[in-house]
């Protein structure tokens, strides 16, 4: 079964209650299982005009647990947190065979 990664975009619009978001997050991501990747950093844009200021990357073993990680409790808290600052843009990828 091939691995699964969460990537997300973050544009961040208040800083102050964005913290109360990654704490809660990061919650969500230990009961998740997901194996942190990205989460931060600096970008640089080698082509195109794509210019996150965030990004952020998790792994997790299978599509599936992906999925649970995204709808369980902590991180539906944690996105409630988040509502008003930021802005996310969030997919699911099947990783390689």
């Amino acid at each position: 079964m091939p691995s699964a990664y969460v990537i997300a975009t973050v544009d961040v619009t208040d800083p102050v209650q964005y913290e109360e978001y990654k704490k809660l997050s990061t919650i969500a991501m230990k009961a998740g299982g997901a194996e942190v990747c990205i989460r931060g950093g600096k970008v640089e844009v080698l082509e195109g005009d794509w210019n996150p200021a965030r990004f952020v990357m998790l792994k997790f073993p299978s599509v599936e647990a992906a999925h649970k990680f995204y709808d369980s409790p902590e991180y539906q808290a944690a996105k409630k947190a988040r509502e008003g600052a930021a802005d996310m843009r969030m997919l699911i990828v099947e990783g390689a065979a």
